[in-house]
């Protein structure tokens, strides 16, 4: 059975700003870990190559791509309050989109059966013309795109577990049937958007799934939207391609965001999406990094991603443990968006 892949380069590196939460340090303590542990050496090593512009310019139009380049060669610059470029951030930008499309690639070929792309900047905040929340390129939809124009896949959905929800992917599809988006996200919260009543669009409607939890959810109320929600959408949709925007800001020790997750939670959530994966779509199922700010529960949450993705009963890395703050009860949340998407309970 083809193996697990992954795809990381140093490039990301260059993207980097003093102060600024996304920076290099994410990445350089968790490729740390993941060397110190071993799980790469058994992992396919998947190459990292810039994006080509045919398909960076499916989403972004060329006028914003060279927009990017200038003000990142003459940086550090600001593409909006909270997304910085300096110099080397549009060719850790163009890796980083690059990066996900092979790993997409190695997937869709059945090189191997699953995957996740460590590189960022990330991405899922992107507009087709405007970079925002710390991202640039819009990874996940590019990927969505090849997925289809360039591998042949004819329905992709897209899961986003961020604590902010994913409006730059949920905009480019809002209106497209072939590209489901479910987010479960802290609400209200940055970036403001994914309400419960925001489904899609003409011919997408139905297909954006947002579930807007308040602060406050952990590993039950997380464990219980996949069951009772994701799922059910998954199997109605039937796609070919599973992708995760894989976000970690939802724990519980983040410094961003107030959700309760712990890393077992995200181990639950994460050997639910390879078993939807196995079921189906033939266990195609493709991570990106999305956010994640505290160094070390990044970490171990990639880690612990990783190892599930290769083994849905690997042990979890998890040094931190459970929450300790009492979580809340979202049942009526779950019903009520239950019945806006005519999910049976």
């Amino acid at each position: 059975m083809p193996i697990t892949c992954y795809a990381y380069d140093p490039i990301e590196q260059q993207h980097t700003y003093p102060g600024h939460p996304e920076h290099r340090g994410r990445l350089a303590t968790t490729m740390q870990l993941l060397r110190k542990d071993g799980i790469l050496e058994r992992m396919l090593a998947v190459p990292v190559t810039p994006i080509a512009a045919e398909q960076l310019h499916r989403v972004h139009p060329p006028t914003y791509v060279h927009q990017v380049e200038q003000m990142a060669a003459f940086g550090p610059n600001h593409l909006d309050p909270d997304t910085y470029v300096v110099p080397g951030s549009y060719e850790a930008a163009l890796a980083s989109a690059g990066a996900l499309i092979n790993v997409v690639g190695a997937v869709m070929r059945g090189d191997a059966r699953n995957g996740m792309s460590l590189m960022r900047p990330p991405g899922h905040h992107a507009l087709p013309a405007r970079g925002m929340g710390f991202c640039i390129f819009a990874n996940a939809a590019l990927a969505a795109r090849s997925a289809q124009q360039d591998f042949g896949a004819q329905r992709v959905l897209i899961v986003d577990w961020d604590v902010h929800h994913g409006n730059g992917t949920e905009a480019i599809f809002y209106d497209d049937p072939s590209v489901a988006f479910f987010s479960i996200h802290q609400y209200p919260y940055y970036p403001g958007s994914g309400a419960a009543t925001d489904i899609g669009d003409g011919p997408g409607r139905g297909y954006t799934f947002n579930v807007p939890f308040p602060a406050g959810v952990g590993d039950k109320g997380y464990v219980r939207a996949f069951d009772e929600l994701l799922a059910p959408f998954a199997r109605r949709f039937q796609p070919d391609l599973i992708l995760l925007s894989a976000g970690y800001d939802a724990h519980w020790d983040d410094p961003l965001a107030m959700e309760l997750l712990s890393i077992e939670g995200y181990a639950a959530l994460a050997r639910r999406l390879v078993r939807l994966a196995e079921t189906l779509c033939g266990g195609r199922l493709v991570a990106t990094l999305e956010g994640g700010y505290h160094l070390d529960v990044l970490a171990h949450a990639v880690l612990t991603t990783l190892r599930i993705f290769e083994n849905p009963d690997a042990p979890v890395s998890d040094p931190f443990g459970p929450s300790p703050y009492e979580e809340k009860d979202v049942s009526s949340l779950l019903a009520h968006l239950q019945e806006i998407h005519k999910i049976q309970g």
